[in-house]
C-alpha cells in the first residue's frame, strides 16, 4: 500500500493525516488483542473490526479525561501499513492524531484530551480500514 491511497482512505473517514501529539506505548499489545495497550487507567469502551485484518480499540480513562485508540492486527506477519487516528468529533480534521507506518503487529496508541466531547476514531490495515464517529460522548 502506498502513502497516497493510504492518506486517500484515511480522507474519506473524514480524518485528515495532521501532525498530533503521539505517546509511547506503555504496554504492548497482543495479536488482535487490546492487551492494555493504552496503559493503567485504561478501559476499553469501544472497537471496530478492520476487515479480517484486525481491531482497532477505544479506550477511556475516567481519571484523566483522556481517550486512546490502537489498531491491533490478527496476525502479526510481515509489516504492513496500519494506521490509528483519534480526534474530538467538533475539531477540524487537521487536529486528528495519528500514528501510521508499516508495522508488523500494532499501531499507536494515540492519546487525546476529550472530556466533554464525542469522538471520531478510525484504524487501517493494509486496505482494510474501519471507524465510528460521534461515539463515547461526555
Amino acid at each position: 500500500m502506498n502513502v497516497l491511497r493510504a492518506v486517500g482512505a484515511v480522507a474519506a473517514l473524514g480524518l485528515a493525516l495532521a501532525s498530533g501529539a503521539l505517546a509511547a506505548s506503555p504496554a504492548h499489545a497482543a495479536a488482535g488483542e487490546y492487551n492494555g495497550a493504552c496503559g493503567i487507567g485504561y478501559e476499553v469502551v469501544d472497537q471496530v473490526a478492520i476487515g479480517n485484518s484486525g481491531t482497532t480499540f477505544l479506550a477511556h480513562n475516567n481519571h484523566t479525561g483522556h481517550h486512546c485508540a490502537v489498531t491491533v492486527r490478527a496476525t502479526p506477519g510481515e509489516p504492513v501499513e496500519t494506521v490509528v487516528g483519534l480526534k474530538r468529533t467538533p475539531d477540524d480534521p487537521r487536529h486528528a492524531v495519528y500514528h501510521s507506518g508499516h508495522h508488523a503487529a500494532y499501531a499507536g496508541p494515540v492519546y487525546l484530551h476529550t472530556a466533554g466531547t464525542c469522538v471520531d476514531w478510525f484504524g487501517y490495515i493494509g486496505g482494510d480500514n474501519g471507524h465510528r464517529n460521534g461515539t463515547d460522548c461526555g
